[in-house]
């Protein structure tokens, strides 16, 4: 078994969470949330920016950390184990632009409920919705500014 390490964000706009479309080589992958591998040292918060980044074009801002999620798939004979670490973000604006190298072929800012719906994995809806919560709780106490 391969552990590996990822770091991913949960990105919201004027209320609304941003997701992206994976379709592989015609495969239907479904809506996920950007995160990636951690490059050598790099600390979690860079990587889930730098993940933001590349696979959305999104520029973001970290919040608070939300939790981590796991999980576990097969790649030829290898299992591997990841673990994913998420971060509530927050974005200036609704610009997005899918990384086409990833095959992210459409992205966007949704409301929660839609997200909720869209989002293909179970464990990202449930971290999602714990962001979610946190980003109205925070933007009640005024932690987050009005126009985020």
């Amino acid at each position: 078994m391969i552990e590996a390490v990822s770091c991913g964000g949960v990105v919201i706009h004027r209320g609304k969470v941003l997701l992206l479309y994976k379709n592989q080589n015609g495969r239907y992958i479904g809506w996920v949330m950007p995160k990636g591998t951690v490059e050598k040292g790099e600390t979690y918060q860079k990587a889930a920016l730098r993940e933001v980044k590349e696979e959305a074009g999104v520029s973001a801002e970290i919040i608070k950390y939300i939790g981590k999620t796991h999980y576990t798939f097969r790649v030829d004979s290898d299992v591997i184990s990841k673990t994913v670490h998420w971060y509530l973000m927050t974005s200036d604006s609704y610009y997005s632009k899918p990384q086409a190298e990833e095959f992210f072929i459409d992205s966007g800012f949704y409301k929660q409920h839609e997200a909720y719906y869209l989002l293909k994995f179970q464990d990202e809806k449930q971290i999602m919705r714990m962001a979610y919560n946190e980003y109205k709780d925070l933007k009640r106490k005024g932690v987050i500014a009005k126009y985020k």
